[in-house]
């Protein structure tokens, strides 16, 4: 986290010299080019945009959040990397933004029927 910090530190110190006297530096981690804060609706704008450039049904950027954690949880992430991936610091989130869904659900019973019965007759 701390490398990824400094990285952040260094392009926006590129910004800021590219920026010159346009620069305002107000102190945001994250800002425009010119040092200002960002506008909340232009994360926004800029996912509409990009839903519809790839042809996808709209939705909501957070939900997209709630989607990429279950996702991970699909894969078989470990919680600690996904905690990383997501930005969490606590447990709490990732039973807050991963789902359960039946796909979890049908490989949890059938590595437990394993466990308990031996493989079944598909494997």
């Amino acid at each position: 986290m701390v490398e990824l910090l400094k990285r952040h530190r260094a392009e926006q110190d590129a910004e800021r010299a590219t920026a010159a006297q346009l620069w305002r530096d107000a102190g945001y981690v994250f800002a425009t080019p010119t040092g200002e804060p960002i506008n909340p609706s232009t994360d926004y704008h800029q996912w509409k945009r990009l839903l519809a450039r790839a042809g996808l049904r709209d939705g909501r950027l957070h939900d997209a959040r709630h989607t990429a954690a279950t996702a991970l949880l699909i894969l078989g992430v470990p919680e600690r990397a996904v905690m990383g991936l997501m930005g969490w610091s606590t447990t709490a989130m990732a039973a807050r933004y991963q789902h359960i869904t039946s796909t979890v659900r049908d490989d949890v019973a059938e590595r437990v029927g394993g466990l308990i019965w031996g493989p079944s007759e598909s494997d």
